[in-house]
């Protein structure tokens, strides 16, 4: 039930504007947010290398609202591109398609992403499409199938939530096509019908896509690439140490190298996992989310573990 008041407090546009304009807030997001500019974040990043830990950059903002507003989005990213580009960072960028227009105007959209990947494509930078709502998982997929197949299937990926009933299937036909899938649970209230209700049931699909994740990476000997910038085609996406620890044991069942698969966590979560499995020999790669739209995103984070939001409301006591 609170994770579930969370999520719509994550949505509620009288919460953003309550929350966002108290300053202890703001403070405490820092702890999962790099900052509100790109300096910020490649700040980050560029402590984390010296970790031996792999970055994807996330500009945040989603649903945006004109047309004017998703090709801003879409050239600040490629501002990114440039940045990463021209000072030699190596780091890949996570996209929502609806920061760059998918409910505005699906052609724009498409036409954007066109325009980063062209771009991600001479610069050499990876690219992974993130997933939203079970509203948009659908042309989500589309999209991210229609481009991917234009020439830039090495330097895009997509992302698949357990969650959702339909995600086991989603996956086989990625896969079909040796598509790079970073898996999550997911972060979205979803309706019964289209979402497994117990938490038991997300860990379970989560752990079965892994394993077809991890077979399929077996099969093709797909590996980090040696300077971190292009992931191996499985991303385990969680801080959920079961799930990580089921996926280094079936890993290590079918003889799968340390580097056919990485596994991925949040900026300010679980530091003490991500550095046991860097030092344990597993790439890891971290999101390093930025930007003045931080509040959806740091209450989904709320959500997602009760220590996240024991942290925010300690804070608010000694306020």
């Amino acid at each position: 039930m609170l994770k579930l008041l969370l999520i719509y407090l994550s949505q509620a546009q009288w919460a953003r504007n309550l929350i966002q304009n108290w300053g202890f807030a703001k403070r405490t997001a820092a702890r999962f947010v790099a900052g509100e500019t790109l300096d910020d974040a490649v700040a980050v990043v560029q402590d984390l290398r010296q970790e031996g830990i792999c970055t994807t950059l996330d500009h945040l903002g989603e649903h945006v609202t004109s047309p004017e507003n998703a090709r801003k989005a879409a050239e600040e990213i490629i501002q990114i591109i440039n940045r990463l580009s021209r000072e030699g960072i190596c780091s890949g960028i996570s996209v929502k398609l609806s920061q760059i227009g998918l409910v505005v105007d699906p052609d724009l959209c498409e036409e954007n992403l066109r325009r980063i990947m062209n771009r991600a494509l001479q610069e050499k930078v990876y690219i992974r499409i993130d997933m939203e709502d079970s509203t948009l998982t659908q042309m989500t997929l589309d999209l991210f199938r229609k481009v991917r197949d234009e020439g830039y299937a090495e330097y895009i990926g997509i992302v698949i939530q357990s969650s959702l009933y339909r995600s086991v299937q989603d996956v086989k036909d990625l896969l079909a096509n040796d598509s790079k899938i970073r898996l999550c649970k997911g972060a979205y209230k979803e309706p019964r019908d289209i979402a497994f209700p117990r938490k038991s049931d997300v860990d379970e699909n989560f752990d079965l896509i892994t394993c077809l994740m991890l077979d399929k990476s077996l099969e093709l000997g797909s590996q980090v690439s040696q300077e971190g910038g292009i992931p191996p085609l499985p991303a385990i996406a969680t801080h959920d140490q079961k799930r990580v620890e089921f996926a280094c044991k079936y890993a290590q069942e079918i003889g799968l190298d340390k580097t056919g698969l990485e596994f991925q966590m949040l900026h300010g979560i679980r530091e003490d996992l991500q550095t046991a499995l860097v030092q344990e020999g597993y790439p890891v790669r971290i999101y390093v989310p930025y930007g003045q739209e931080w509040y959806p995103y740091f209450v989904r984070r709320l959500a997602e573990r009760p220590a996240n939001l024991w942290f925010f409301l300690s804070n608010l006591i000694r306020r």
